[in-house]
């Protein structure tokens, strides 16, 4: 089954898809912008990553395409904790071109009604690096996440210490999202 958003579809991640996922994986202004620890990976680093992934995983990753683009980019949910009914969401955009035009938007809203409405949770969680502010702009302003918190000197980058920022939206957050701005009524 994939997810629709309006702009965007969201796939199983296919072996095609590889060749761009690993340059976006070594892509040094992608890591920057990104939690976690990364090194350069190898193309059989990749297929191994690839080969791991599983429909009755607790962590599910999903290719976004756009129409006419095909794979512009990732997202995820995991750390899926069926008893608490909660996940951690993340995202990536690959080329720069693709942000800033509503896809990011629509992905973000599509996980949401994934979650919300379909696996039946009741939050996500998230997290981005401080000087990532059009990420943490996008979740907050735009699609009804509130920052939860912060964690001082959570990441190294450049030889300098930043903070991150803890974001994080409830079902009942969607809900009331949905009525203010009618995202799926457009």
């Amino acid at each position: 089954m994939n997810i629709r958003g309006k702009k965007i579809e969201l796939k199983a991640i296919e072996i095609e898809d590889l060749s761009l996922l690993h340059k976006w994986s070594n892509h040094p202004e992608i890591n920057y912008m990104l939690g976690g620890w990364h090194f350069p990976s190898s193309m059989i680093d990749q297929e191994k990553w690839y080969n791991s992934l599983a429909v009755s995983s607790l962590n599910q990753r999903f290719a976004i395409h756009a129409p006419d683009l095909g794979l512009i980019g990732m997202a995820n949910l995991v750390d899926i904790n069926w008893k608490d009914r909660n996940a951690f969401h993340g995202m990536l955009l690959g080329d720069k071109d693709m942000r800033g035009k509503g896809y990011g938007v629509d992905t973000i809203m599509a996980i949401s009604k994934f979650a919300f409405e379909e696996l039946g949770l009741m939050r996500l969680d998230g997290s981005m690096i401080s000087y990532n502010e059009a990420s943490i702009g996008v979740y907050t302003k735009k699609c009804g996440w509130q920052v939860e918190g912060v964690k001082k000197n959570a990441y190294f980058r450049k030889n300098q210490w930043w903070d991150k920022i803890v974001v994080g939206i409830t079902r009942d957050d969607y809900f009331n999202l949905l009525v203010e701005n009618n995202y799926w009524d457009e």
